[in-house]
This record gives structure tokens, sequence and C-alpha cells, in this order.
């Protein structure tokens, strides 16, 4: 991957945001303030316009550039938790002009570390990292091969569904979902949806 690859991922991450908008919003208005959609459409909007306006060619700088811009459109909680993930991945990949397999999982691994570090949670209290983190392992087995194909981020993909599909039957430890207890188990968790439509935008930028 390099800097027009991770520009590419970014557009396709802000339109499958704008395309599930109003599908988040039902999501969250189960459990949280309703606002999770546009939070996530507007915000990945503005890290993809940061980024395509920018003629930086190190990705490190580019990933975090952009999880800048997406920290200033939308300063809520999952805006400032999805913009951290961007920031420690641009963070580790500094001075990269071209990522290879392993340094492209690498990416996702440090956008979970990001995510992790700002929000404090765990994998199984039914965040965004409940969604990610299978999809970040997928990926960072199969570049063990030397290269990361369509399949592989595909493979990703369906990992990082069928982790949302789980968070079905888990507690809610953060955030308002939590006040629920143990009824907050009947809820798929928003957060996770987010992290499969990130990985469903990895892999339409992979077929392209």
């Amino acid at each position: 991957m390099k800097a027009d690859g991770l520009r590419a991922f970014l557009r396709a991450a802000a339109e499958r945001m704008a395309e599930k908008k109003d599908w988040l919003i039902e999501l969250d208005s189960r459990a949280g303030d309703s606002d999770l959609g546009l939070t996530m459409s507007d915000g990945f909007a503005a890290a993809a316009k940061a980024a395509g306006d920018s003629d930086l060619e190190d990705i490190g700088k580019l990933a975090y550039t952009a999880g800048k811009a997406m920290a200033s459109a939308v300063p809520s909680t999952m805006g400032t938790l999805m913009a951290s993930g961007l920031m420690q991945a641009g963070k580790v990949l500094k001075g990269k002009e071209e990522l290879d397999a392993q340094e492209e999982a690498a990416f996702f691994e440090a956008y979970f570390d990001g995510v992790q570090q700002r929000g404090k949670a765990k994998v199984g209290e039914k965040t965004f990292l409940d969604g990610l983190w299978p999809a970040a392992e997928s990926l960072k087995a199969a570049a063990e091969k030397g290269r990361l194909t369509a399949e592989d981020a595909e493979n990703a993909a369906a990992a990082a569904e069928q982790a949302f599909e789980n968070t079905k039957g888990m507690k809610a430890v953060h955030g308002r979902m939590a006040i629920r207890g143990e009824a907050s188990r009947e809820l798929y968790d928003p957060g996770a949806a987010v992290a499969m439509l990130l990985m469903r935008a990895y892999a339409d930028t992979k077929k392209a």
C-alpha cells in the first residue's frame, strides 16, 4: 500500500459510513444518543477530504493528518476514538511511503491500539474493539505469507461481521448501554458495527 492506497481506503470508509448512516443511527438509538451515524459519516468524510487534499506521500504523516481532521470535525466520544486510531497508525507508520504486507496489517493493529489507549476498554467489553480485533488478527496471520490479497481482506471483513453478530449476548461495560446491565445483552454493539463497516471498506479497496 502507498499513500494513494490509504486515500482510497479512507474514501471507501467515508462512502460506507454515509451509506449506512441511518442504520447506525437506528442501532445507536437503542442504547446511545442516536448521533453515531452522523458522527461517523461526517468524521470519515473529513478524514478522506484531508487525505485527498494533501500531497503527502509519507503514509504515517498522511494517516495522522486525516486523524487530526476527523478529531476537529467530530469532537464527540466516538469521533475522538476513531481519530485516535488513525493518529496512532500514523505514529507507528511515520516515514513509510510504501507498506509491505506486515506493515499493512500493522496499520489495523495500531488503529486498535489507538482506540484502546484512548477509550481504556478491553476486548470482551462490547465495544468497537470487539469488532476490529478478529479482523486485525486475521490480517496479521495472512500477512505472514508475504502479501495481502483481496481474499485476505474479504476474510478480515467477514471476521469483523461475525464479531459484530457476536456482540449480541455480550454485557456492555462502557457508555450508555452499560446502564442497561444484563438487558444490554439483547442489543448489538454500534461500535462493533463501525468496525465492521471499516473492514468492509478495506475489502472494497483491495478489490478495486
